[in-house]
């Protein structure tokens, strides 16, 4: 018998961390962060992390685990996400897995397996080079003549994905949309509820905005340059969050404060997009729109689809 798990996902901004709060009171349910940025500690604002008063009481996980210099990627949230779904499970509570990184939770609906390749360090710093040299639209191209799938989803400028594209193909002769491809097929682990919220692009806009304004209010400035103050640098994986690969380069004389700004809250509404986009291919699961809805009209509806689906039948 699958064992019941929540997905609450969905574009930054949206109304996550309120809905899955509310809607974790009303069911007995714990919370897991799929978001790749607020497991570190120290970077508050710039991730819109959830404070110990927003929680209401209910357990996060994977929420100020790490330090900013410590490894995270999709495998370890893996180990990481499964073994607290199991404690939670143990508890006799649901888990509720919230967040907008959508490989993110596929990786724990399906447990997809991350063995098939090892990091090869001297490949990817050739390509990081080869970038730095030659631009990132080089590298890019690169990955059209071997995986043209990969080529058409993966920006530019997300060197990261473009570069273990390559690395993938270089080490298996398999492209790696097509590795993707059979992952998806393969069948669901848990009974997986799906929740998506989304709102009006334009509505969605102006509170990222607004949040953007927020956060330099609250002092992401000043969280930025304590990081770089006791030793953080741009090279870490964490650095290069939206906030506060923007913010260094304020800090490096690269550009002025009001510029960073704008390119936050710019990128903040591409990543946005992409993740609308990304989520349009989930088709198995409720859409809720949250133009002008509470939390808690929000929780009311997802408790409604889950009874419809049974999805509590075989709680308690």
């Amino acid at each position: 018998m699958k064992k019941p798990i929540i997905i609450i996902a969905g574009p930054t901004a949206c109304g996550k961390t309120g809905v899955s709060i509310e809607l974790a009171k009303r069911i007995d349910g714990e919370i897991i962060s799929a978001d790749s940025m607020q497991v570190y500690k120290y970077m508050d604002i710039g991730t819109a992390k959830v404070t110990e008063e927003e929680t209401q009481g209910i357990k996060h996980y994977l929420v100020d685990e790490l330090y900013p210099d410590e490894e995270f990627n999709i495998k370890v949230f893996q180990e990481k996400a499964l073994k607290y779904i199991d404690e939670i499970h143990s508890r006799g509570k649901i888990p509720i897995l919230v967040g907008g990184t959508g490989f993110y939770i596929n990786s724990v609906i399906y447990k997809n397996d991350f063995d098939e390749t090892t990091a090869d360090s001297d490949f990817r710093k050739k390509l990081e080079q080869t970038a730095r040299e030659k631009g990132n639209e080089f590298v890019h191209n690169m990955l059209k003549e071997v995986d043209q799938a990969s080529y058409e989803s993966i920006h530019p400028n997300n060197l990261k994905r473009v570069i273990r594209a390559l690395e993938f193909y270089n080490q298996t002769g398999k492209p790696i949309s097509l590795h993707n491809e059979e992952e998806k097929k393969r069948e669901e682990f848990f009974n997986a509820a799906l929740i998506i919220l989304n709102m009006d692009r334009k509505t969605l806009y102006d509170r990222i905005d607004e949040r953007v304004d927020i956060m330099v209010k609250d002092g992401l400035v000043d969280e930025v340059k304590k990081l770089l103050d006791v030793g953080y640098n741009e090279n870490m994986v964490s650095m290069k969050g939206i906030g506060y690969k923007e913010l260094i380069s304020y800090f490096k004389g690269e550009c002025s404060l009001e510029y960073a700004i704008s390119e936050i809250k710019k990128n903040t509404r591409h990543f946005a997009k992409r993740q609308v986009t990304w989520f349009k291919y989930q088709t198995d699961g409720l859409w809720i729109a949250m133009d002008g809805k509470t939390r808690e009209s929000a929780a009311e509806e997802i408790i409604s689809y889950l009874k419809e689906k049974d999805f509590f039948k075989n709680e308690q």
